[in-house]
């Protein structure tokens, strides 16, 4: 008999406890997250009535898969657009929470004396609530819709995008171990840099390369090449420093503004969940009842914090953001659980050998007790409000009021804000775009060019290739935005504005010259004098280069198409709403979508025969059928069953328009059943029938019988044949005939 291999027999085990413990909690309507993690502690040696797990590195490895799925998952879900749409109310609301829950994890542990990595490991562990929790607690108790359930997913949004910030950080103390205000701030900017630069390249890149190879693409090949990239962006972190989850949820980010976004997270989905159930039930087995029995203190210790704090915290990091006393504490008293991040940040610190044995079972049962608290939480916060209101004083009441008030109003950011917010963004991207040539030419490319062509071409060579390729990066940098409407606004508004206008310009301009001196520099001897003077001249020909001004616009509007390119498609489908329809609303006209039924009397129509224009004064704008669109349709336009209507007017021309096509729907039909079902049957054609020396055309079985011939059989063949509507029929044929019973009746009765 042959031996199976532990890994094999492991993993069948995991998945037989998951797949029950599923299950389980399925039916008592549980989290599944508790339900792996049950998993785990019974398929663990910590539990000795059931069968454990015998080589745990091996599951060590398949739950680091499991992470770098999961946070993969995670970024195909988030989207840049969304994180610029959650506004600063959600960011100043996490940023508060965050920032106080760390204090608070770092001051209980502390208390208890653990050393200080772990305080620092378990301030970041508590910091953030679980996303899965909580939207699984809203759908469960119908709160989805709810507008403090909209500030809540917001600021999970936001504490996920922390979270990956907060993991490189810590895992960088780790490798340190030593806390350096340069090296942070070093480590910061490594992160800013990487993260512009992979964003800004991927998004640039990679829709164009899906958009190239569309037709090639199979489930099987996105799959496989969605993979290859997450995994290839996993290998790229981890070789410059961050962690592999950092890599993943940055490909999964990139991703997400695909137009196959949606593809990929279906495609993808199986495996995150196989493998993010292998993680959490790693997690599981790291839970140790004697040591959870020893730590009970610092566990219900931890518990009141998460409990009290987020309640506190969260609660005053809304209403720091403007919104009403009530909708802040719902917001508060739903974040009061930890889950997904908690345990990547324990595995982190375990892999790391940074923190001590006994805080990831703790965190474990802290996340276990404050994730079926949750509901209870959530629950309690309208009531706790009722307490605060009565016994809150009128003052402090009516200064609430007016500080959320204050805060909802639009606040229209001044020209030159606008200006300023721009030219940073520019300089930044562009700034990064431009060391990474810089880097790859000066680092990577030089020593071959050098070893092919000699010292002195070799620098030549190396010189023009370099400015070449950072050329068209320079004079975006330098250019952009120079005759924006801000940019002309403040020019002819004021004339004091033109020297700090000036002054912005010429700045530009000597970060694009400290590039090139930089690159002359690193590779020749010279005067600073005769570099700078070169550079000069050569960033003054990339500004009055017509090539490089059409270069940068072509690279600009390619990577502004990549962006738009989901919602684009999203509004061509019908998903999304276009963005002329938000401009009618200011003038009392709408856009409706209504989808016309397969038992509509309309089906079959054009346009012009229904004359929605005139009987209800409104417009149909587009027809959507299936993956097509057609715009602006004319009047032989035919309705089809399906069809999505996207139709112009008032409120109540479009009430009017609704109630008639609903009764335009066709009743079912009530007939004999029995009489419609359609039947085979053949007849002989003998030498009286009226059928002789006909063909099936003129014969009318179609139009005068409502019968379909299929098939012909003729004296002396055995073989039945496909009816030729030309061929005559002869005298002895059998036709078989389809049709319904009455008609075939009719039929016979004929021939």
């Amino acid at each position: 008999m042959s031996q199976l291999a532990p890994l094999i027999s492991d993993l069948a085990l995991i998945l037989i406890c998951a797949g029950v413990m599923t299950l389980v909690f399925k039916k008592l309507k549980q989290p599944l997250v508790l339900g792996y993690i049950v998993a785990g502690f019974l398929c663990s040696p910590h539990f000795a009535f059931t069968p454990s797990v015998v080589d745990e590195a091996n599951i060590d490895l398949w739950s680091e898969i499991g992470v770098i799925f999961l946070l993969f998952a995670l970024g195909l879900e988030f989207s840049i657009k969304k994180l610029l749409k959650v506004g600063s109310s959600a960011i100043i609301s996490a940023s508060t929470i965050i920032l106080c829950m760390i204090i608070i994890g770092v001051s209980v542990g502390w208390m208890f004396g653990w050393k200080q990595m772990d305080c620092i490991y378990l301030g970041g562990m508590i910091a953030m609530s679980s996303t899965t929790i909580v939207y699984k607690a809203f759908d469960d108790m119908g709160l989805r819709q709810q507008h403090f359930a909209g500030v809540v997913l917001g600021i999970l949004i936001i504490e996920d995008i922390l979270a990956i910030v907060l993991m490189v950080m810590l895992s960088t103390l780790a490798v340190s171990s030593h806390f350096e205000g340069s090296e942070m701030m070093l480590s910061i900017a490594k992160l800013v840099f990487f993260l512009i630069l992979w964003l800004v390249v991927g998004l640039y890149l990679i829709p164009l390369f899906l958009k190239r190879v569309r037709k090639l693409m199979s489930d099987e090949t996105l799959l496989i090449v969605s993979l290859a990239l997450c995994l290839g962006m996993v290998y790229l972190a981890a070789a410059v420093g961050f962690s592999p989850a950092f890599g993943a949820f940055i490909m999964g980010s990139i991703l997400s503004e695909t137009v196959e976004s949606e593809h990929i997270e279906h495609l993808v989905a199986p495996v995150k969940d196989l493998f993010g159930a292998v993680f959490f039930v790693s997690v599981g087995m790291m839970v140790d009842p004697h040591m959870i029995v020893e730590y009970r203190y610092p566990i219900l210790a931890i518990v009141a914090a998460v409990l009290l704090g987020q309640t506190v915290f969260g609660t005053m990091g809304v209403l720091l953001s403007g919104q009403p006393l009530k909708t802040a504490m719902q917001c508060g008293f739903s974040l009061t659980q930890i889950g997904e991040f908690a345990f990547i940040i324990a595995a982190m610190g375990v892999s790391l050998k940074v923190t001590s044995d006994f805080l990831y079972p703790i965190v474990v049962a802290v996340s276990v007790i404050t994730t079926f608290l949750t509901p209870y939480m959530i629950r309690l916060a309208v009531p706790a409000y009722n307490v605060i209101d009565r016994h809150l004083p009128g003052r402090w009441r009516l200064l609430l009021e007016r500080y959320s008030a204050g805060s909802s109003t639009v606040n229209h950011k001044t020209n030159w804000q606008k200006l300023l917010l721009a030219v940073a963004r520019v300089v930044l991207i562009y700034s990064v775009l431009s060391i990474a040539v810089l880097i790859i030419c000066l680092h990577f490319m030089r020593p071959y060019i050098l070893d092919m062509l000699g010292m002195k071409w070799g620098k030549i060579v190396t010189a023009v290739i370099t400015i070449l390729a950072i050329a068209p990066f320079l004079r975006a940098l330098i250019m952009k935005k120079n005759h924006s409407a801000e940019f002309r606004t403040l020019w002819n508004d004021n004339r004091f504005n033109h020297a700090p206008l000036i002054s912005l310009v010429i700045l530009r301009v000597l970060i694009g010259v400290g590039f090139v001196v930089f690159i002359i520099e690193r590779l020749f001897q010279g005067s600073v004098a005769l570099m700078v003077g070169i550079a000069i001249l050569l960033v003054c020909g990339m500004i009055f280069s017509r090539f490089l001004k059409k270069q940068s616009i072509v690279l600009e509007r390619t990577f502004e198409l990549n962006l738009r390119s989901k919602e684009m498609q999203q509004e061509y489908l019908g998903d999304k709403r276009p963005a002329y329809a938000g401009k009618l609303l200011d003038r009392d006209i709408h856009l409706s979508d209504f989808t016309v039924s397969p038992d509509s009397a309309w089906v079959g129509h054009t346009l012009k025969e229904l004359d929605l224009g005139k009987k209800y004064g409104v417009h149909v704008a587009s027809i959507i059928r299936g993956t097509h669109r057609v715009n602006i349709p004319d009047g032989a336009s035919r309705v089809f069953p399906n069809d999505t209507l996207q139709v112009i007017g008032t409120d109540e021309q479009l009430n009017a328009f609704s109630a008639k096509a609903e009764k335009a729907v066709l009743p079912p039909d009530e007939g004999d059943l029995e009489k419609r079902e359609m039947k085979l049957s053949q007849f002989i054609v003998d030498k009286n029938s009226p059928f002789v020396g006909r063909n099936i055309i003129e014969s009318g079985f179609r139009p005068n019988y409502h019968c379909l011939v299929v098939g012909i059989e003729s004296a002396g063949e055995d073989a039945l044949r496909a009816p030729d509507v030309h061929e005559p029929l002869r005298e002895n044929d059998i036709v078989w005939v389809v049709g319904e019973a009455d008609n075939l009746k009719k039929l016979f009765e004929a021939k």
